[in-house]
């Protein structure tokens, strides 16, 4: 009987051991710890104190070999709460890295398209001043020549110059006179700046050798405006009569008319230049001979 009582009590002795363990798992070192722990837990990624490990666990101290499951579950749960809160910061962080790496792949985009089109813009800037320089230089050199032509607008040139041969006595024109009048006056159609000094000389003497050139000049000038549309105010006529003609080159004299001729000559001015940009060099055509 006494044998049976003593292992009764040697045995639960031994079960209420591990339970003191368990239950004086705290001691005066870790709540020295507490805060320390305290001051620093703002200086956390989570915001919360650090763990901090335990010193002594009871009557076993780290290891307990009576354990129970409960015992170990309330001692890993703040190290699994620890942990699903810096993976939860990782996921976060990471996602504010990738928001803001993209912002700032969108704002180097935005960047580089305002770059380009700016040069775009500079491009074409540059190209519509050259365009503008290149204008006005055309409109200064166009504007050089107008003044150049209205300063010379009076001023009329030799072009060419037919010689138009009559018989004694006669004041019609034969038909080798028409073809050179064609010749010269076909090319005038709807041609400007110009006129045509018609002259009439005869020999003779006074005024009948006067009036004889003047009837040759006006049967010129006659066949000029029906045949060929030459306005009458082009056309400038004067009979000479028996007036010396200009000495030659190497003559010192001027020699006297003999029978009967008009000179016809087309002088031009610079308006025909003007209008075709070319100046037409002066050319002579032989006198015709009367049929």
């Amino acid at each position: 009987m006494k044998k049976s009582s003593i292992v009764t009590l040697l045995l639960a002795g031994a079960l209420a051991v591990p339970a003191f363990a368990q239950q004086s798992s705290s001691t005066p070192t870790d709540q020295a710890a507490q805060p320390a722990a305290q001051s620093s837990a703002a200086n956390t990624a989570t915001g919360k104190e650090p763990l901090q490990p335990a010193s002594k666990e009871g009557f076993w101290g780290r290891m307990n070999p009576f354990a129970r499951k409960k015992y170990v579950q309330r001692q890993t749960d703040p190290i699994r709460d620890r942990v699903n809160e810096l993976d939860e910061l990782t996921a976060s962080n990471t996602k504010m890295i990738k928001d803001v790496d993209s912002r700032a792949q969108q704002g180097i985009q935005l960047a580089s398209s305002k770059a380009t089109e700016a040069d775009q813009h500079a491009v074409d800037a540059g190209n519509k001043a050259q365009m503008a320089q290149q204008t006005a230089q055309q409109a200064n050199t166009r504007l050089t020549t107008v003044e150049q032509v209205v300063g010379n607008i009076d001023q009329y040139q030799p072009s060419t110059q037919t010689e138009i041969r009559f018989k004694s006595g006669q004041t019609v024109l034969s038909k080798n006179a028409k073809d050179a009048l064609d010749e010269m006056a076909t090319p005038l159609k709807d041609q400007r700046g110009y006129i045509v000094e018609v002259q009439g000389f005869s020999s003779g003497h006074g005024q009948t050798a006067i009036e004889t050139s003047q009837k040759m000049a006006e049967s010129v000038v006659r066949y000029l405006v029906l045949n060929h549309d030459i306005p009458v105010y082009r056309i400038y006529l004067v009979g000479m009569g028996n007036a010396p003609v200009q000495a030659e080159t190497g003559e010192t004299k001027a020699k006297r008319t003999s029978g009967g001729r008009v000179e016809v000559s087309l002088l031009k001015n610079d308006l025909e230049q003007l209008a075709s940009g070319t100046t037409p060099a002066p050319s002579q055509q032989q006198p015709a001979q009367p049929k």
